[in-house]
């Protein structure tokens, strides 16, 4: 195991790993355990109490989180001609169609999202091997798939994110930056957190949401009480 830093000790001291703090608390101490000389992520992690393997208890969704992630999401629009307009107009970064196909098959995935519509997925299909290990490939439950292209890259730039369980039944987002407030980042973990409530699969026994802990770029974690949500 490699050993602590200085700040980083320090920052582990100021952790009580007995207590499970309140979002908002939470949200305050990660800020200010906070070390790195760049704008950090903030991260939540909630342990949910499903089996991943067992279709009828897989949690999967999008969120809109209220004050964005702080991320400059790169979009590609994959769209026909007639959509590329309004794709750019909506703040696509790059837009068009059998070009960006070629370059993808070539290993081009700069990109965060991609977004495209019904008609074009026949032509994604066999750039899956590609697209699905990076989490790149489109799908319709994540609204990446549709016929309003233009208001779904504004969702995206706007901090919509979409978010899956993994196979150890945690669900990993980037909900902000150590930037923003104390209150902006409690705001958007909270919209994480009822989201997935409100997602709880009815197969689902026992306590759903079993722990939560939120992070920031190389900091420890901090428990919230699940109780306080």
């Amino acid at each position: 195991m490699a050993k602590l830093t200085k700040k980083q000790k320090e920052a582990h001291a100021k952790v009580d790993k007995t207590q499970a703090y309140s979002l908002k608390d939470a949200s305050a101490l990660v800020k200010e355990i906070t070390s790195v000389n760049f704008d950090a992520s903030i991260d939540l992690a909630v342990k949910l109490g499903v089996d991943p393997r067992k279709a009828n208890q897989m949690v999967r969704g999008v969120v809109t989180l209220p004050h964005g992630t702080g991320k400059d999401v790169k979009v590609l629009a994959l769209v026909t001609p007639d959509k590329e307009a309004d794709a750019t107009a909506a703040g696509a970064d790059y837009v068009g169609l059998d070009e960006y196909l070629q370059k993808i098959k070539e290993g081009w995935t700069d990109v965060d999202v991609i977004i495209t519509m019904p008609s074009v997925m026949g032509k994604l299909g066999p750039l899956g091997r590609i697209l699905g290990p990076r989490g790149l490939m489109p799908n319709p439950k994540t609204g990446t798939v549709t016929m309003d292209v233009a208001k779904a890259v504004t969702e995206v730039k706007a901090g919509k994110i979409d978010f899956k369980v993994d196979k150890t039944g945690i669900i990993h987002a980037a909900i902000g930056k150590a930037s923003f407030d104390v209150n902006k980042i409690a705001e958007n973990a909270n919209e994480l957190i009822q989201t997935l409530i409100k997602l709880k699969p009815t197969a689902a026994k026992g306590t759903y949401i079993k722990s939560i802990f939120m992070s920031s770029t190389m900091s420890p974690g901090v428990g919230i009480d699940p109780k306080s949500v």
